[in-house]
């Protein structure tokens, strides 16, 4: 009988199936110069947000496991801190560039924006069916790799699903100074894959689903984010909306099934309870319609052994494009770190 209601549920996933072709994992390294989508979107922020060629990152790859990683860096030798962004599952680098690299590069800082494996213009290696749990693994080595070549500390900013990715890679790391999420989800929980995915189908039933698929030669297939999540709630800007869903390497994607298994079930190295690494900001937009403060606080307010905070901000959607919450974003992050680096200062002094 199990088997008679696990093929039956799983007949809807099947189907979709033929429709989908396994992601490529051979495309050739590319650049954001030839890439249209990060000009269509950045003219949707205000001009000061704008990178021109003067103010652009500069691009390099990153050989980690066969990835060939993209990454974005606004270099600076003379910066005191370092900041890695992190994408979600409907951003990339670049779009992080937009909002927070370039902004951030201007106050002083060192900053990175990498490409995960499946986004932007990262190359998969052959063969791999990407995990979160890679995703996770990179972040703590990207860190331990920029941590090697110099001592300047470093802290994570993360998008959507980027913020728990950003304390997941912490957890595991145990260097970072700081952590800024624009939302904390812990998917294991319910009401997260209720409010997040698309639908009650999908969360309910798409989600065992997955799971029951995700080890067989099914979880290597790639599935639309589109059909697993509320994408259609990334930014409030309808016409900025559009630009992102047509665009592969970011609200676009597709993602191997086993990658959203993972995804939704990661086991942390440790829970929130014993996290003693660093203090902990959230960047909320106060008209995010996907992920809401109140799926962020239950996690916060686990996270009894670090200082936390929340600062909201105004007018702001999930990949915020308006202001004030822009300038308030990039504001909170700097005093964040500000913050720690007088502190550690101080300490070191004594």
């Amino acid at each position: 009988m199990r088997n008679i209601l696990r093929h039956t549920l799983m007949m809807p996933l099947l189907a979709l199936l033929p429709a989908l072709s396994l992601a490529s994992d051979t495309l050739p390294d590319r650049s954001y110069q030839s890439q249209q989508t990060w000009q269509k979107i950045q003219q949707y922020l205000p001009p000061g947000y704008r990178l021109t060629a003067s103010t652009q990152p500069v691009e390099s790859r990153w050989d980690w496991k066969g990835h060939h990683v993209h990454i974005d860096r606004f270099a600076n030798p003379q910066a005191v801190a370092k900041i890695i962004l992190l994408h979600g599952v409907g951003t990339n680098g670049r779009q992080m560039s937009l909002i927070a690299g370039g902004p951030l590069s201007k106050l002083g800082y060192e900053v990175i924006a990498p490409d995960m494996p499946g986004y932007g213009l990262t190359t998969v290696a052959p063969g791999v069916t990407v995990r979160y749990d890679d995703w996770v693994a990179l972040v703590d080595d990207l860190i331990k790799a920029e941590m090697a070549t110099d001592n300047r500390p470093v802290f994570l900013y993360g998008l959507s699903a980027g913020g728990m990715l950003a304390w997941h890679a912490a957890a595991r790391n145990g260097q970072v100074k700081g952590i800024v999420g624009m939302t904390f989800l812990d998917q294991r929980r319910p009401e997260v894959r209720d409010e997040t995915a698309r639908n009650l189908f999908m969360s309910r039933v798409g989600g065992p689903m997955t799971h029951w698929v995700a080890n067989t030669f099914i979880g290597k297939m790639p599935f639309p984010m589109t059909l697993a999540s509320k994408m259609s709630t990334l930014v409030n800007n309808p016409d900025a909306l559009a630009v992102f869903l047509d665009d592969p390497t970011s609200a676009g994607n597709k993602v191997p099934l086993r990658f959203l298994d993972t995804y939704m079930n990661y086991q942390p190295v440790m829970e929130p309870e014993s996290f003693t690494v660093c203090p902990v900001l959230l960047t909320q937009p106060e008209k995010d319609r996907w992920t809401p403060l109140a799926l962020s606080e239950p996690f916060l307010n686990r996270l009894t052994k670090v200082p936390h905070e929340v600062v909201m901000l105004q007018n702001a959607g999930h990949y915020p494009l308006e202001q004030p919450g822009l300038d308030q974003m990039v504001t909170a992050i700097d005093r964040f770190v500000k913050g720690i680096m007088a502190r550690t200062v101080s300490t070191d002094t004594k």
